[in-house]
């Protein structure tokens, strides 16, 4: 990645920490050719009740395509990590994990005596698609074009991508993909009120210790997002036009302190405030699809 913006796992160590263990144990179970023994199904988790499958099935994948693109939406879905925190990501990643199991074990027990399913997809589906809620509806689009007459936008690879995961072992997949969309709105909706929830600072204090990155990433100078931005909008903030137009509004040192906090450099958050009308949300996803490039 390019540019002043943050990158890697820069100020998400609960992110970082869910890919290494999602990463790690797919290869473990591939490896060792259980990877296909894996997924929740009825008999294992409601008779049997079989811990270890559990634990692995709500992070490990199945196979390579649902591990390259569950990765790969985890990786991307960081900048909510970034823009809460933490400690309530945290709260947000418990919660919809949670919720979504509950929500497949219930759907295994309503199907149990009918031949639609015997076993879900394994995988950190419930948090990933939870994730699209905030995506779809904090997000907002930066730019637009067109394919073949087919209407695109800077978010649509994302959707796709979620797509692609979605159907990617149709009915074993579709159910965890929509009861993390499920966990998700329950949590949008501040049910029990959950979102005014955070864990003990101990538990946040362990995931920034053991898995931050190395704080010599973020001390190493960087480059300005600008140049990865219209040239225009760098030279708007140096030199505002005298007349015809109205000079613009200097972003907040709030606003600037709250996108630096996030990891990405002052100078570009102070260039994407501008050039976003000092909106916090269309900033931060400035920053990010300027770092992406």
């Amino acid at each position: 990645m390019q540019g002043g913006g943050v990158s890697g796992f820069q100020n998400a160590p609960v992110t970082r920490a869910i890919v290494l263990a999602s990463g790690l144990l797919s290869i473990v179970f591939s490896a060792n050719r259980r990877a296909r023994a894996l997924g929740l199904s009825y008999q294992d988790i409601v008779k049997n009740f079989r811990v270890w499958r559990i634990f692995a099935s709500g992070f490990a994948f199945q196979s390579t395509p649902e591990l390259m693109f569950g990765l790969y939406l985890l990786y991307y879905f960081r900048v909510f990590e970034r823009q809460i925190g933490s400690n309530k990501y945290s709260v947000f990643s418990l919660f919809t994990i949670t919720v979504s199991f509950l929500l497949e074990i219930l759907s295994l027990v309503l199907l149990k005596d009918t031949n639609y399913i015997s076993a879900l997809a394994s995988g950190p589906y419930g948090l990933i698609f939870a994730s699209f809620i905030p995506f779809f509806l904090d997000i907002p689009v930066t730019s637009r074009f067109r394919v073949f007459g087919v209407n695109f936008s800077d978010k649509s690879f994302i959707y796709l991508a979620g797509l692609q995961l979605l159907l990617s072992s149709w009915k074993r997949s579709f159910i965890p993909g929509i009861c993390g969309l499920i966990a998700g709105s329950l949590y949008r909706l501040n049910v029990l009120g959950i979102r005014r929830m955070k864990l003990p600072p101990i538990i946040a204090a362990f995931f920034t210790r053991f898995f931050a990155s190395p704080s010599g990433s973020s001390s190493r100078p960087s480059r300005s997002l600008v140049g990865n931005m219209p040239s225009h909008t760098g030279r708007a903030v140096q030199n505002q036009p005298s007349t015809g137009f109205a000079p613009l509004v200097e972003p907040p040192e709030s606003s600037i302190a709250l996108l630096v906090s996030m990891g990405f450099d002052s100078n570009a958050a102070r260039q994407a405030l501008v050039r976003a009308g000092n909106d916090i949300n269309v900033a931060t996803n400035i920053l990010l699809e300027a770092q992406s490039h």
